[in-house]
């Protein structure tokens, strides 16, 4: 198995297809933050993401924002959005992905991972072995570390392209 090979592709979090998930079984959507939701330098979350998170909420999905950063960062996030974080999250490493799904009640299959990177997103994921769900970064501008994982990020692209196996720009799902 690639690790870092992402079950879905989409272009963002507003062009993932919802109900196929809904279809799958999913019950509940782990969000990445940064890059992924909001670019990392913003502080606060738009009126957009609220109105898709309660889109997503009154479709019947549990939304948890999971994210590496610190509970300082998520609050504001948490408040807003009205809904449940996971801070210093870990990524990729496991511990967390299986308190969540010990705390909420949640089965593999009931949960899915959405993130903008293949090092800590989708191979943490796929280690626990969620659906996960790869969507392009909103900016270019990354936090220092995530360069070193963008410069993994490349290489293993570059050997998916190869594999014909994935192709930045072409979605599916």
């Amino acid at each position: 198995m690639n690790y870092f090979y992402p079950d879905i592709y989409s272009q963002s979090i507003y062009t993932i297809n919802y109900d196929k998930l809904i279809d799958k079984g999913i019950k509940c959507l782990l969000f990445d933050l940064d890059n992924t939701c909001i670019p990392y330098t913003d502080n606060k979350p738009t009126k957009k993401l609220k109105e898709h998170f309660d889109k997503l909420k009154d479709l019947g999905f549990k939304v948890i924002i999971f994210s590496n950063s610190s509970k300082e960062r998520l609050e504001p996030f948490k408040n807003y959005l009205n809904v449940d974080c996971c801070a210093k999250a870990g990524k990729p490493r496991k511990r967390k992905f299986l308190k969540v799904l010990k705390l909420y009640n949640l089965t593999l299959p009931d949960v899915a991972i959405v993130g903008d990177q293949l090092v800590t997103d989708i191979y943490g994921g796929n280690k626990v072995g969620i659906t996960t769900i790869l969507v392009n970064p909103i900016s270019k501008k990354d936090m220092p570390f995530t360069k070193i994982h963008r410069f993994i990020e490349k290489i293993e692209i570059k050997k998916m392209t190869k594999q014909g196996i994935f192709k930045v720009g072409e979605y599916y799902d």
